[in-house]
């Protein structure tokens, strides 16, 4: 088996996949703060107690080179999103919250930080205990 295969490295790797899905649509609710209308999104967390999170990401396919690559409007790519609840809507429609964003985005990178240094320390203990190191 190889060393990425193992389950608790697979969990932390998805865990920063997620994070950075969440960084994305966070920085979209951000830079549509003033767009009429907009509801802010976020992302669920990962459920780490179903098999089904290693499902295969289905992409749009291109039939030519001159067409754009496609992008996910919802920002999820494969995980789920989800309206944050309790936000207050200004007259002109717009419910995002700069003041909540910019504190799930500071929130959302230290998780990041640590899942990233758990996955190096764990990383380092495989390599130490097969003596490659």
């Amino acid at each position: 088996m190889p060393i990425s295969g193992l389950p608790i490295l697979d969990m932390l790797r998805t865990k920063m996949q997620w994070h950075q899905e969440r960084q994305r649509l966070l920085a979209e609710n951000i830079a549509n703060a003033d767009t009429p209308n907009f509801r802010p999104f976020d992302l669920t967390p990962p459920n780490f107690d179903r098999p089904a999170m290693t499902a295969p990401n289905v992409a749009l396919q291109r039939t030519s080179g001159a067409h754009m690559a496609g992008g996910n409007s919802t920002g999820a790519g494969a995980f789920q999103t989800a309206s944050p609840r309790g936000s207050e809507t200004r007259p002109g429609g717009n419910a995002v919250s700069l003041e909540d964003e910019m504190l799930n985005v500071a929130q959302n990178q230290m998780d990041f930080q640590a899942a990233a240094g758990l996955y190096a320390k764990s990383l380092g203990l495989v390599k130490s205990a097969l003596g490659k190191r």
